[in-house]
């Protein structure tokens, strides 16, 4: 990197500070754009981040520069910043040096081109009037982490990602497809180009919406905005804070007993070997058959918990402090492909893609559906319109009807669809 960590370093400790920690960030990236079902354009784009934080006198400052930089000038801002700011125990991994080989292969742009023209031209063969879009994207990014202590980690990671989008009009009906996928080396869109396929099939003809409390099948898709809430409710910080339902119910049965959820820092493609504060992470379990096991933490929430740090420190931004955060939740998978948990409902709805915001902490939603299939005596009868879902994420986890096994990574989310109960259904 442009700028020496332990130059930065050497230098915050010589002007006065007591500790300092860098923590540098590198990407470059070359995506592929498609648009109405021709390549675009091709780019190719390269960042560098520095985050600086030290502490004088217990005080911190914490400063962020971008590109090469003048070091003393980020060290005299970062000093200036501590005078300002009231003393805070200072959180510091201890020393160790864990450098990791680079995980992931790059691919090149001809063959994101090539695959991005078959993608479109096969989807295009069976539905001639759908408008297509694509974007691909190779990205190598490396993370070195340095302290004042002695600590050194460092490693780099190549991902690939790519997502297709579909747009059907006909007359004043518009529907709008987008799936994708994230992965390490090899890139096979064929089962993403299948899905599409299904769901535009489901969308020949329009059903009225069901209405009233209903079975609903969320998919893989739809499924995370659940796990969104769950995540909330397991963070540490939230239980510090009271904000979370199950602050007191550590051991306690708050799902459904089909529930098992974990975190899994070594499943490929969202692999992470330690957090931003330098902890290696580690594999959890958060909830076994509905009964909650552990929370996750950053260093300061679980010592203020009085609890065992692990490993879940991470920057929601190069200028922020770390904050608890999951690497992978990895959802333990039921029986059965998405079109045999559709033959289970003699009536409902299946809820493939939402509008709006999920659930806060409270659990309590309330989504239009995107993209939605009416489901009668076990077959969907066609797509609906104007359809709104609402209710409680914890109380619809407590009533899962059926867990399927199509897993998929939906971000760094590992889920299968399932059935739960106890929604409404508003057309």
């Amino acid at each position: 990197m442009t700028n020496d960590p332990q130059q930065l370093i050497d230098l915050a400790l010589k002007a006065g500070a007591s500790h300092a920690e860098v923590y540098q960030s590198r990407a470059f990236s070359r995506p592929v754009f498609f648009e109405a079902n021709r390549l675009k354009q091709l780019e190719s784009s390269q960042s560098e981040g520095t985050a600086l934080r030290l502490w004088r006198e217990g005080c911190p400052g914490l400063v962020v520069a971008y590109g090469e930089v003048d070091l003393d000038v980020l060290v005299e801002r970062a000093i200036a910043l501590s005078r300002l700011n009231p003393p805070e125990t200072i959180e510091l991994s201890p020393s160790r040096t864990a450098i990791y080989p680079n995980v992931g292969e790059a691919i090149s742009v001809e063959k994101f081109v090539e695959v991005g023209k078959n993608a479109i031209a096969r989807l295009r063969d069976i539905y001639p009037d759908i408008i297509c879009s694509a974007e691909f994207e190779s990205e190598q990014e490396t993370t070195i982490l340095m302290n004042s202590q002695g600590l050194h980690c460092e490693y780099t990671d190549t991902s690939v990602s790519y997502y297709l989008g579909v747009e059907w009009v006909r007359g004043e009906d518009f529907l709008g497809i987008y799936d994708g996928e994230y992965t390490r080396g090899a890139i096979d869109p064929d089962t993403i180009i299948e899905q599409i396929i299904q769901r535009l099939k489901w969308a020949e003809s329009n059903a009225a919406s069901p209405t009233g409390r209903i079975p609903i099948l969320l998919t893989t898709n739809a499924a995370t905005m659940l796990w969104g809430t769950v995540t909330a409710a397991l963070n540490g910080k939230s239980v510090l804070e009271g904000a979370s339902p199950w602050s007191n119910k550590l051991g306690e049965l708050v799902l459904s007993n089909t529930l098992t959820l974990s975190q899994q820092p070594d499943k490929e493609p969202y692999s992470c070997p330690f957090d931003d504060e330098g902890t290696p992470t580690q594999p959890l379990s958060l909830i076994t058959q509905g009964r909650i096991k552990q929370f996750y933490t950053d260093r300061t929430t679980a010592r203020e918990l009085n609890a065992q740090n692990t490993g879940n420190g991470f920057r929601p931004g190069l200028g922020r402090y770390p904050t608890p955060d999951l690497v992978n939740l990895i959802v333990e998978p039921g029986n059965g492909s998405l079109k045999e948990l559709i033959a289970q409902l003699d009536e409902g709805l299946v809820v493939d893609q939402m509008l709006g915001g999920g659930a806060d902490l409270s659990g309590d939603f309330s989504v239009n559906v995107d993209l939605g299939y009416r489901v009668e005596k076990g077959k969907i009868v066609g797509r609906v319109k104007d359809t709104m879902v609402a209710g409680n994420v914890y109380t619809a986890l407590k009533q899962v009807a059926a867990l399927g096994g199509d897993l998929q990574w939906n971000g760094s989310c590992y889920t299968p669809s399932l059935i739960v109960e106890g929604l409404s259904v508003v057309g």
